[in-house]
Parts: C-alpha cells; sequence; structure tokens
C-alpha cells in the first residue's frame, strides 16, 4: 500500500499491556478481575482516568476520585494503587523494531495517552536522556502525550495532530494500539489499524503491512 509512516502507542505495544498489572493488583487486593478496567471504562470522557489523561487535575485529586469511583461500583482501592503498577515491561523486539523501521527509512510517530505525575510507560516522558524509557521515545520523529496535548485517545483531533506533525495523510499511515476503541478512529480517517494482542502478533502483522521482517531478530 505504499505506506511512509508507523505510529505506535506506547504502554501495550511498545510495553507489555498494564492491564496485566492491573490484574495482578486486583488479586492481591481480592477484587474481582478487570474491575479497575470497569471503572475506567465507566464515563470514559469525564472521569478520573480521562482528567487526569489530559492534565486537568493532580496526581492528589486524581487518588481521591479515582477511589470514590471504585467505591461507587462496590469496592475499595486507591487511585495512587493503580498509579503505581502502571509501568509496562519493555518489549526488546519492539524496540528493535522502531530500528528496523526506521533504517529502511519509515518515519516514526508516538500518540500516547498518559498522566502528568510518575515514571514509566503511562506516565510523562522525561528530561533524563539517560532514563531508559526516554531512550525508546527518541526514537519517535514525533510523540504525542495526552497529557500535555490536553486531548486523549479515541479523539480523533490527537491521530490528525500526528498527521500534521508529519505532514503527510492518514492514509500514509499504520497505527497500533493494544485497545480496539483506540484503533477505530484511526482507521475511520484513513490509516492502517493494528490491534496489539501480543508483541509476536503486532509485529507479523506490521510486517505484512510494511513488507519487511520484523520477526527476524525478535
Amino acid at each position: 500500500m505504499g505506506y511512509t509512516a508507523v505510529i505506535f502507542d506506547f504502554g501495550g505495544v511498545i510495553t507489555s499491556s498494564p492491564f496485566e498489572a492491573f490484574n495482578r493488583l486486583e488479586a492481591e487486593r481480592g477484587l474481582p478481575q478487570n474491575f479497575i478496567r470497569t471503572i475506567n471504562a465507566t464515563n470514559p470522557d469525564t472521569n478520573a482516568w480521562a482528567l487526569f489523561e489530559r492534565a486537568e487535575i493532580g496526581r492528589d485529586e486524581f487518588d481521591a476520585l479515582f477511589a470514590a469511583e471504585a467505591r461507587a461500583l462496590g469496592h475499595d482501592i486507591e487511585g495512587r494503587a493503580v498509579l503505581d503498577v502502571l509501568a509496562g515491561a519493555v518489549r526488546p523486539a519492539m524496540v528493535r523494531a522502531l530500528d528496523t523501521l526506521k533504517e529502511a527509512g519509515f518515519r516514526l510517530g508516538c500518540i500516547t495517552n498518559n498522566v502528568p505525575t510518575g515514571h514509566g510507560a503511562g506516565m510523562a516522558r522525561s528530561a533524563d536522556s539517560h532514563d531508559a524509557m526516554e531512550q525508546i521515545f527518541a526514537r519517535f520523529e514525533h510523540v504525542i502525550e495526552s497529557s500535555k496535548a490536553g486531548v486523549r485517545k479515541p479523539d480523533p483531533r490527537i491521530y490528525q495532530m500526528m498527521c500534521e506533525r508529519l505532514g503527510i495523510a492518514a492514509s500514509d499511515c499504520v497505527y497500533l494500539d493494544d485497545l480496539g476503541i483506540n484503533c477505530k478512529p484511526a482507521a475511520a480517517l484513513g490509516m492502517h489499524a493494528i490491534k496489539v494482542t501480543s508483541g509476536e502478533q503486532a509485529l507479523a502483522d506490521l510486517s505484512r503491512a510494511v513488507g519487511l521482517d520484523l520477526l527476524a531478530n525478535a
């Protein structure tokens, strides 16, 4: 199809899914599986998570609002406990794929919903060039963070912002995200969207889309 750019989500794509960490936390607390995801899916544009990812509230307010939302759904868990497990483990094969794509001439972008405090895949970027996460972010030509842009996926505007920064059409892009709800607007704009369920599946699908063998060094 002649794609010229590949745009990545970060948490759940470059790193393992934070949902795995959420499930471990739920098990430790005796909460129903996927309870944290249920909280985040309730009033998804105005809940504590949405407000925090748009940097409309701070960490302390998020902690209290998230706890209130959990109680409203019948269980107790504070927001800070969720933030503490948010960082996922880096998938080395995905990082190698970034380098392979760049060497092949593809332009790379990253659109990430993140929060303005903390450290890790779901937090705002570090200013430290020696930081491991920052070294990965540095591979992208452009990074759009919800906590700095004031807009978050799945709002179509954030995908359009990336196209504008790269100076290309949506149809020139492949987009990878671990959430179907975030893939849908990308596809609607004309991007080739890949829903990520595992690192190997993502690399296989991306290899077919761009005509490179990204699994060779996986």
